[in-house]
């Protein structure tokens, strides 16, 4: 006769499926959190990466506004008139309304450093012009200071009356458009006054060769763009030197 396995090796063979089924499912729920954690980590630093560029190319944006400002253009390089659309109280920096502005001859640039020297209460500038700072000169590191100076930074198209896009459009870098109190973007131009007598020694060598700086009026203006980005911990901060140049004869 044959003999009967015992039914306690069956029951013992079931308990090693379950055990092992309960390691696989367990190895399968880790793998489905890393792989989880991984994505959300991607995407949080192609979030970061974006909106930094974001804010990058606002900046960008602000400093060739405030250039356009300087040279009183308009975005399309024609001369600025009040014409335009878009047209804001301030746009082309109109007279009296506007009582800073950008000199044409030495012979102003008194009257101009006289205003901006009034203006102490917010950092010596006044509607996008400012004195040449005397403290420190990364001021966008000190809140306070830089909460006194953004009242008087200018906005993109502010002054040149660029067009930024109506809200809710995608016509122009989100950044650009928002106006709301401490957010979006500004840019401030320093007035630095230029000792003519430099400009003709030729301040750049080359053998015989000179460089000289021929500049029409005796100013060079720093100028200091700040864009804050979507997210709280995103800023860009770009400065740029420019001057204008005179033809010679």
């Amino acid at each position: 006769m044959r003999s009967t396995p015992p039914r306690r090796s069956l029951r013992y063979q079931h308990g090693i499926s379950l055990f092992v089924v309960i390691v696989l499912v367990m190895l399968s729920m880790l793998l489905a959190l890393w792989g989880a954690r991984t994505s959300l980590f991607n995407e949080m630093v192609v979030g970061n990466d974006s909106d930094y560029q974001r804010a990058f190319e606002a900046a960008q944006a602000l400093i060739q506004d405030a250039e356009f400002d300087i040279r009183g253009e308009r975005p399309d390089g024609l001369a600025c008139d009040r014409a335009i659309p878009n047209v804001t109280a301030d746009t082309c920096r109109p007279a009296p309304s506007a009582p800073v502005w950008f000199p044409t001859e030495d012979k102003e640039l008194g009257d101009l450093i006289s205003t901006l020297g009034t203006k102490a209460s917010t950092q010596f500038c006044f509607k996008g012009l400012c004195l040449k700072r005397t403290g420190n000169q990364d001021f966008w590191n000190d809140k306070t200071t830089l909460n006194a100076m953004l009242p008087e930074g200018a906005r993109y198209g502010q002054y040149t009356g660029a067009e930024t896009g109506g809200t809710g459009t995608t016509a122009s870098n989100p950044i650009l458009k928002n106006v709301t109190a401490g957010q979006g973007g500004w840019y401030w131009i320093e007035v630095m006054p230029y000792d003519p007598n430099a400009g003709n020694s030729g301040l750049i060598t080359n053998g015989s060769t000179n460089l000289p700086l021929n500049l029409k009026p005796s100013i060079a203006y720093r100028i200091t763009a700040i864009a804050l980005g979507i997210k709280p911990s995103t800023q860009v901060v770009l400065q740029s030197t420019f001057v204008r140049q005179k033809v010679k004869n």
